[in-house]
């Protein structure tokens, strides 16, 4: 006969070894994610829209390149940035920039700024050393000509000449494409499921 408060202990050692191998295949999930946004998301709009709390977006066919990092990071591994994001401004809003001048966290918007994320991520330990070389699913961060943050998700894969290609909307919708080199990298971070 089978004991089976025995069998019901031993479970979690079955069980661990498997969850182990699925976590260890985030980065190339949230690669697939960003991709999918391809021929979806045709359009860059960065206008300030209402969203629903938590799991808000704005349409699928427009966004911003956070937009790309923050769908990717909900389809893949059911994180949901708008909510840590807005969690932790709440927690600490001293800590980030004051860049927008707003007195309180904003629940629509917050979670869609570049810098607001870089801040982020830092406080949850995602910050590595911006050279490269990058590995799938890392985030990193640049500042476009005239100052402007981007972010964009590496997928791994690289041109014909051999630049780094990423997931990102620069301005025509999601593309995978070589990093822009116009652009000064800020940051680079690493965002897994055991840090949300």
């Amino acid at each position: 006969m089978i004991d089976r408060r025995a069998l019901l202990a031993a479970l979690p050692l079955v069980a661990a070894p498997g969850l182990a191998r699925a976590d260890a295949d985030w980065p190339a999930r949230l690669v697939a994610a960003a991709k999918a946004q391809v021929g979806r998301t045709v359009l860059y709009d960065p206008a300030y829209v209402r969203l629903p709390y938590p799991g808000g977006d704005v349409p699928i066919d427009r966004g911003v390149c956070t937009d790309v990092v923050i769908r990717a990071y909900r389809a893949a591994l059911g994180i949901d940035l708008q909510k840590l994001v807005h969690e932790d401004m709440r927690r600490a809003f001293a800590a980030y920039p004051k860049t927008w001048g707003l007195p309180r966290p904003d629940s629509n918007i917050d979670h869609r700024r570049v810098p607001n994320l870089e801040t982020f991520l830092t406080r949850r330990g995602a910050a590595r050393p911006v050279a490269a070389p990058w590995q799938a699913g890392d985030l990193v961060t640049q500042r476009l000509p005239g100052n402007l943050p981007h972010i964009v998700i590496v997928t791994g894969g690289r041109s014909a000449l051999g630049q780094p290609l990423v997931a990102h909307n620069i301005g025509a919708g999601t593309r995978v494409e070589p990093i822009p080199v116009f652009a000064r990298n800020t940051g680079r971070f690493r965002f897994g499921p055991d840090q949300a």
